[in-house]
Formats: structure tokens, sequence, C-alpha cells
């Protein structure tokens, strides 16, 4: 196969001082756009009397944007809000986010930010290796998540055939993976392990299929790499991280050399990353939360949009693989809400499938949090394989309780739960209950 692994080598590989000032020519335009049609936007702007086309000097003075924002908006301008540039009539698309953090918030797009939507995966999928003759399968079911639809669209232009997954059971996923002979695997990461226990349990090693590349998103999982190991394992393939959303779009990818974390798009999205207590910007290398304007949607835009997440954002040294692009060492780290204080001590999700997914018999877990006075506690209930014993079991368990005891300081009791009774997910997984008090 022949790979080099860019969608635009140019302006991939653009001088930082070049993709710079191209970054602000856009942003100009971009904003002039919005602005003059732009009622959300508009509004918000006058509003702290910004009247003027800010400049990058004037950046820190435009206000942030954040999705409870964008939900009151829609609820006061039903169906879909103010936040469009340009008249109703002109929007081909519709999509919602997925809702695990609150209602779902519909996202429309015209045909040209739809086209935006779909560049964004042509350099996700070559940046992994997909080719022309490429096979991908979607394991997505037809719906208004965003994640099955710009891919499936981006496949055919790069000359792949596109296997929908969409009104399959998981066991006829695998059974069609085989029969078509996929050579490209897009899912969430908890779903990749999903589909693989699924085959194991019918007799199936799914490693012996063609999948070579799997492309993930929706979790932090995929740049984890105690999970990135266990999918490339029992698959037989290589696992990419990729990173977006609804309301943003598809911004960030891992490289073929998987060295520096997960590339940022900078072509399309301005990136910042400030202190979430502060909203100070933070020094790069330090933890903080990830800000995104995006270049590419005029239509559905969204400026110095609070995402959340948790990222530590690189400084603008090259990567080796010739990307000027910063990027998010490690991928998303976290998100910011998701962080639990259990007896004084901040834990978060990512830290502990960093280590549970360091052992191989346990197939699946979900964490319940409650009250024990003023303090939270955490009980981790998980699935282990259910051809060994109860001994070996129970050795298992003691073995990870053991281990987050040392390496995050902080007893958390752990618990059998019996095989597949725990919740498997296609989309998001929602790993962590929290118990109303009783």
């Amino acid at each position: 196969m022949n790979h080099n692994f860019f969608y635009d080598r140019e302006l991939e590989t653009l001088k930082r001082d070049q993709l710079e000032i191209r970054q602000q020519e856009r942003l100009r335009h971009f904003l002039r756009t919005v602005l003059e049609n732009n009622v959300f936007y508009k509004n918000k702007f006058e509003q702290i009397g910004l009247r003027d086309l800010p400049d990058f000097k004037d950046w820190e003075h435009v206000p942030f944007t954040t999705k409870s924002e964008l939900v009151r908006d829609v609820e006061a301008h039903p169906p879909y809000g103010s936040n469009l540039t340009f008249p109703l009539d002109q929007y081909i698309r519709l999509h919602q986010t997925s809702g695990t953090t609150g209602r779902p918030l519909p996202v429309l797009d015209t045909q040209e930010s739809w086209n935006g939507w779909k560049k964004c995966w042509g350099y996700i999928f070559r940046a992994a290796g997909v080719v022309p003759g490429d096979r991908i399968f979607l394991a997505f079911s037809f719906g208004p998540f965003i994640g099955f639809w710009p891919p499936f669209e981006m496949a055919q232009e790069l000359g792949c055939r596109v296997l929908s997954g969409g009104g399959q059971s998981s066991l006829q996923r695998i059974n069609f993976i085989f029969e078509h002979q996929a050579t490209v695997l897009v899912c969430t990461p908890s779903y990749a392990l999903h589909l693989a226990e699924v085959a194991q349990l019918h007799g199936i090693n799914p490693a012996s299929s063609q999948i070579r590349i799997t492309i993930h998103a929706g979790e932090p999982g995929a740049s984890i790499p105690a999970t990135k190991k266990r999918i490339e394992t029992l698959w037989g393939a290589k696992c990419y991280d990729h990173i977006g959303a609804s309301e943003i779009g598809a911004y960030g990818f891992e490289c073929h050399l998987q060295t520096g974390g997960v590339h940022v798009n900078e072509i399309d999205f301005l990136v910042e990353s400030v202190n979430p207590a502060t909203l100070k910007p933070v020094t790069p290398g330090e933890i903080g939360e990830l800000i995104i304007t995006s270049l590419n949607r005029c239509a559905y835009p969204v400026i110095r949009y609070r995402t959340g997440d948790l990222v530590r954002l690189s400084d603008t040294s090259p990567c080796a693989c010739g990307r000027t692009f910063r990027r998010l060492m490690g991928g998303i780290l976290s998100r910011a809400d998701d962080m639990m204080t259990i007896r004084g001590v901040n834990v978060y999700p990512s830290s502990l499938e960093a280590i549970l997914r360091e052992f191989q018999e346990i197939v699946e877990f979900e964490g319940q949090v409650s009250k024990d006075g003023s303090m939270d506690q955490l009980l981790m209930k998980i699935e282990v394989d259910g051809s060994l014993q109860h001994s070996e079991r129970e050795r298992v368990r003691l073995r990870l309780q053991e281990a987050m005891r040392m390496r995050l300081g902080l007893r958390i009791d752990v618990e059998l739960a019996a095989h597949g009774s725990l919740p498997r997910y296609e989309l998001k997984a929602r790993r962590y209950k929290r118990q109303a008090p009783q």
C-alpha cells in the first residue's frame, strides 16, 4: 500500500509563522461573516461593547461560549436557536449532541459547513494510513448522532468501500466484518472491546479478521495506553484516537507515529488552554481546559468554546511526523466535571481506566459513587472472565484493589459482578453512577 499519511501535506506542514498568518486571515473572514449575520453572536458581542473585529492581540477580551448558553438559546428560540448565520432554508443537515451532559443540542449545517466536517475526516483517515481500497466498517446505528455521517461520506471520497453497521446486533456486526473483509473499524473504544468480547464468546478470534486499523472517539480510552494496547491485542490492529464534538467538528487526530499525542487540526480550528477556575491561560504542558474556535463552520459557529475537556496542550514545536500542529499530549485527559473527590482525593475516570485495563481478566467495570457522611465513597464493580474459578476471580479483585491503593493512594472497595450483568455501550460509555442518598 502507498502510505504517505497526509491529507494535505502542504497545509499540515506549514511553518509555524505561515500557519498563524493563515489562521488570522481565516479568523477575520470568519468573524466578519458571523458578526454581520448571526443573531446569537451579534447580541453576545454587543452586550460587552465589542463592536470591532477583534485581532489576535485582543483575543482575550472575546467572551467564552458554553454549551449551557447554546442550550438556553435553543429553549428561548425553538427549535434550533439563534446561532445560525444564514437563512434556515440553506441548512441541509441536522444532528444533535449525545445528551450525556444534559439535554441534546440540535446542530445544523449548510452544504459548505458540512463539507468542512467531511474534510476533517480526510485528515483523520489519512493520518491513520487509510488508503483507497480499504473497507471501512462503521459500527454505529443510523441516527442524529454525528459520529457515523462524516466518515461515511469522506471514506467514499477517498476511494474506500463503506460498510454500515446500522440495524445490526453486535454478533451480526462481527460476522459482517468477516464476511465483507473489513480492514478499518470505526467506533468508540468501549464498543471495540465489547465487539471483541462478543466474538470470543462465540468462538471467533477478532484478530483473525482483516481489520488492520481501528479509529475511536467519544471517550478518552484510545489515548490511555492500557486501553489502546488491549484493543490492539484483541484486534491485531493499530489503534488510533480522534477527537470531535457535534457543535465543534472533528478537530483532533493521531498521526501514524503516535509519539506526540493527538494533533489539533489548526487549519480549521483555533485552540487555547485555560485554568478552568480562573479562565486565565496556562503555559504549554500544564493541564488546562481546552477552548476551541471553529474556522470552518460559519453556518453554526462556536467562538472561544469551553469544551469542558482537560488537556495538556503542547508548545509549537513540530512532531516527528512533520506536522506543525500543536498536540494534546495524552489526548483528552478527562472532563473537568467528571472529577470525583473520593475521601478528599481527586480522582479522574481516565486514571481508574488506566489501571483497570491492565488486568486482562477484567471484561467490564462500573463505578458507584455514594455519600458516607460528608465524604464521597467509590465502589468499583468488575466483571471478570467467566471461565475463571471463583477463587481466581477473587484474586483478581484483591490485586485490583491493591493496585488502586498503590497508584492512587486511596483504598477503593472492589466488588465482583455476575458475568454479563454490567451494561455495554455502543456510543459514549456512562460507567460512573451516583447513588441517591438513602
